[in-house]
């Protein structure tokens, strides 16, 4: 018999998320905070729940895409969350981006319920959800994995088993270390050649060649010189992965200073009230710091 599957979170990652999975036949019940972001599973056959409870009573295998610890923590542990209705031997796939010591608290108390865990955070932002190519990190037993894995390759290309419960975290938090610092210093490319009288888009056209080349200067290096700051991923919700970083450094007694300097760069641009765009947004702040203007947009 097929796993029942559940899926709480239907934002901008998790409604596409959860339609791959309805698309690929498996049966899924669904339950999102907003009662109209459920309507496109409904219509692709899905069932709709009133909690997070009601979902686990149904489910096998429950999936959670929602926006911070806090929020998984009241969805797994809360008020009519999913402990209240887990089955014997259910997973749940909290596929958020959240602490990882928080991710392994609730992983040890879904194990003393009877239940398990994998954290499988994800990056490729909306366009990778939608097109299901996204990049997912897993972290949690490996017969856990090796279970759930067919329904990840559903929603992901580049599926990878990194360790035990929070580990998945761990390697998303590197991710957003690797890509923020990467935004910022193309930035400050663009500013140098600017400042110079160069023009950044000939510069960009040298380092797609070199070993400069990368994908964030493909990508996110065209949309900032092109001033296209609609969101690929939110900057309020990329200040809250940097803040999860951060912490986690706290925790570990370690030094991140490129780290530190990039999440104030991001904490600005919320701050002057970029959150809802994407976080590519820091290249705004980082022209206002320099008095350069590279970007289309006029202030």
């Amino acid at each position: 018999m097929a796993d029942q599957i559940g899926f709480i979170g239907l934002g901008i990652m998790g409604r596409p998320m959860a339609l791959n999975l309805r698309r690929a036949g498996h049966a899924l019940w669904v339950h999102a905070r907003r009662p109209e972001n459920m309507a496109p599973l409904v219509a692709a056959g899905a069932t709709a729940c009133a909690s997070a409870r009601e979902v686990a009573e149904h489910s096998d295998i429950i999936f959670t895409m929602v926006s911070d610890t806090d929020d998984v923590e009241q969805v797994i542990n809360g008020e009519h969350g999913i402990v209240e209705g887990l089955r014997p031997g259910s997973i749940v796939v909290d596929m958020s981006t959240i602490s990882p010591s928080a991710t392994r608290a609730l992983a040890d108390l879904l194990e003393t319920l009877g239940g398990e865990m994998l954290d499988a955070p994800v990056s490729g932002g909306e366009k990778g959800a939608i097109d299901g190519t996204l990049s997912i990190m897993v972290g949690g037993k490996a017969k856990v994995f090796a279970r759930v894995r067919p329904l990840f390759e559903k929603m992901g290309k580049n599926v990878i088993h990194i360790g035990d419960n929070g580990a998945g975290q761990v390697a998303k938090a590197c991710n957003q270390v690797v890509i923020t610092q990467a935004i910022a210093a193309i930035g400050e490319a663009y500013l140098l050649a600017a400042a110079n009288g160069v023009d950044p888009r000939k510069v960009r056209e040298a380092l797609l060649g070199g070993f400069a080349s990368s994908r964030a200067l493909e990508s996110h290096g065209l949309r900032m010189l092109d001033g296209n700051y609609q969101p690929g991923f939110k900057a309020h919700l990329h200040k809250k992965d940097m803040r999860i970083v951060m912490e986690s450094a706290t925790e570990t007694g370690i030094a991140l200073p490129g780290t530190a300097l990039v999440t104030q760069l991001i904490n600005t641009a919320v701050g002057q009230g970029m959150g809802e765009d994407d976080s590519i947004s820091i290249f705004r702040i980082q022209q206002k710091l320099c008095g350069v203007q590279v970007d289309r947009q006029e202030d």
